[in-house]
């Protein structure tokens, strides 16, 4: 949890679940952009968002990723190869 990698993983994930969030609201029921209460929408999103970082630092104990499975990648770290 003391690393930049850690943080960085952390931050990458708050940021997918505040738009997960956010966009999950603002698709629900079918509603339209200007249906949407984007101030409810953008609280829901922050509250997911503070969650997901509780979530990473809680779960950290003794790993290098923000989850209790993961270690953070770094350059040196083998990567599979990507078929295209």
């Amino acid at each position: 949890m003391n690393t930049a990698a850690f943080w960085r993983a952390t931050a990458e994930r708050m940021i997918r679940t505040f738009a997960q969030a956010v966009l999950g609201i603002a698709g629900a029921d079918g509603l339209g952009l200007l249906d949407v209460d984007w101030g409810e929408a953008l609280s829901a999103g922050g509250l997911a968002a503070v969650l997901a970082l509780l979530t990473a630092v809680v779960s950290s104990g003794g790993t290098e990723g923000p989850g209790i499975t993961e270690t953070v990648a770094t350059p040196d770290t083998p990567r599979r190869p990507t078929s295209i």
